[in-house]
């Protein structure tokens, strides 16, 4: 049963609908099928959610952070509870097989809503005792209304972590779903109404980049939280940064994952399919250059090309599939033209790479070796299947390479030598980095990126930094000396 939300938007705690905003079609990417119409956010809409998470705010933001925290529990336990309900729609809406969204999605979003929510009520400031009996407090306040722009790869997880922290720390948000994928935070914005939070504290409008404009230059908007491309982040940097508000920015990546001689080869691999495949290689911080020392280059690339084999591709509804559709025929368009930038720039395809006939945007993983620096697989992010093999000789060499690129979000390294891998990961320009691991996400690590991957940390203790901002309280305990 295909998932039909009630209306476009949800704003102050209820579905709401203005069929003369711009037609945005829900498509399902297995079969290409067109399965809901929504409608982007007319002015009026915009409006109504700003004015809603506003008068909002200040209610929530005057509970505990203990009341806070039960809510946002209260919201994680329910999506638990609703997980594979949630897993299909994130299935229809990003094509992931359903095999995948059950455990690394909607479980995800709830870990942030339950992390966050039991930070709440320690959020705290401080006490600074100063000579002559002076002393110093400081106040940790909510910014006010937030707004969240999301990325199509993970709707309902960036729902989630950008509205836990943000409601931890007594904001309100608007947030804005990829209009690729939209159905998801609704259900999400939903679910925190129904746990209890005040209504207009959660809301979520649809659009195109236009509504996104209108919502990160109102000055009702103290902090904009985007995930998405490099390009999108400049933009919406700048026009943020022009009226001085907060910013978080998760941007994207060519990330290298450096596998040295002394590897093993089958956790190697299995990070190589971790880092450039799963979720049909739709993540930002995949490991899209894979360096492998040369001692082992063949039995890496064998071993690979026989894992892949077991991959099994078909309807994202079956339990036992395991890689599905790309999201849309777009984005399969542009993996298919990089692939063949690769076979006409010299690399060796050693594996997939073809589209897979039939409904839906299929494709099957593909694997390049013979990969040098500069061609363009190996400089641009695809966001699509497309590994890139990478040769390497020395340590020194391959950290170099490794760090030749604008982007900065993830890298990972393999090997037997633990001291050689601190010192790579030391080495790294990178913000989120893995030994002997790849792409791993807990919500009590800080993620994101340097560079041009992105300013600022999702998850952990840190993203409450970027939620809120100290108030500093100087109390004089004596007589005020002046000049005159």
């Amino acid at each position: 049963m295909l998932y039909q939300p009630k209306a476009s938007h949800f704003i102050n705690g209820e579905y709401v609908e203005d069929t003369a905003g711009d037609v945005i079609d829900v498509v399902y990417p297995a079969t290409g099928e067109t399965i809901a119409k929504l409608h982007a956010a007319t002015p009026a809409i915009i409006d109504l959610a700003l004015n809603s998470a506003k008068a909002a705010q200040k209610e929530w933001a005057a509970l505990s952070g203990t009341e806070r925290g039960r809510v946002l529990r209260k919201a994680s336990d329910m999506m638990r509870e609703r997980n594979y309900e949630l897993s299909v729609i994130e299935t229809h809406d990003t094509g992931k097989p359903i095999q995948e969204t059950t455990v690394a999605d909607a479980t995800s979003g709830a870990d942030a809503l339950e992390y966050f929510g039991g930070l709440a009520g320690s959020l705290t400031g401080e006490h600074i005792p100063l000579a002559g009996g002076d002393f110093v407090y400081t106040m940790r306040e909510a910014l006010g209304v937030c707004v969240g722009i999301g990325a199509w790869n993970y709707p309902t997880q960036i729902a989630c972590w950008k509205g836990a922290p943000a409601l931890a720390c007594g904001n309100s948000m608007v947030f804005k779903p990829s209009e690729t994928t939209p159905l998801s935070a609704l259900k999400v914005a939903e679910i925190l109404i129904e746990a209890g939070a005040p209504k207009g504290v959660y809301n979520v409008v649809q659009g195109y980049g236009a509504v996104g404009a209108s919502l990160i230059t109102d000055p009702r908007v103290a902090k904009v939280s985007l995930t998405g491309s490099v390009p999108t982040g400049r933009k919406v940097y700048a026009a943020a940064a022009a009226e001085m508000k907060h910013v978080t920015m998760e941007l994207g990546g060519k990330s290298p994952m450096i596998v040295f001689d002394d590897a093993d080869v089958e956790n190697a691999v299995g990070g190589a399919i971790l880092g450039n495949f799963y979720s049909s290689g739709q993540v930002c911080s995949n490991g899209t250059r894979v360096f492998v020392q040369k001692g082992i280059k063949e039995k890496f690339l064998k071993r690979l090309s026989e894992r892949l084999a077991n991959a099994k591709i078909g309807d994202p509804m079956d339990e036992d599939v395991s890689f599905g559709p790309m999201v849309s025929e777009n984005q399969m368009n542009i993996a298919l033209s990089y692939i063949e930038k690769g076979v006409a720039e010299g690399a060796r395809l050693v594996y997939g790479g073809k589209r897979i006939e039939g409904e839906g945007y299929y494709l099957e993983p593909a694997i390049f070796a013979d990969v040098t620096d500069n061609m363009s697989i190996a400089r641009e992010e695809i966001f699509g299947p497309v590994m890139s093999v990478l040769d390497f000789d020395t340590e020194e060499e391959v950290l170099a390479r490794a760090n030749d690129t604008e982007f900065g979000l993830a890298a990972g390294v393999f090997t037997a030598d633990i001291m050689r891998a601190h010192r790579v990961v030391a080495g790294f320009e990178a913000g989120t980095c893995y030994i002997n691991t790849y792409n791993l996400a807990p919500v009590e690590a800080p993620f994101g990126g340097s560079k041009m991957s992105g300013v600022g940390r999702e998850n952990s203790k840190l993203a409450i930094n970027h939620f809120s901002e100290m108030k500093t309280v100087y109390v004089s305990m004596n007589d005020v000396e002046a000049p005159y």
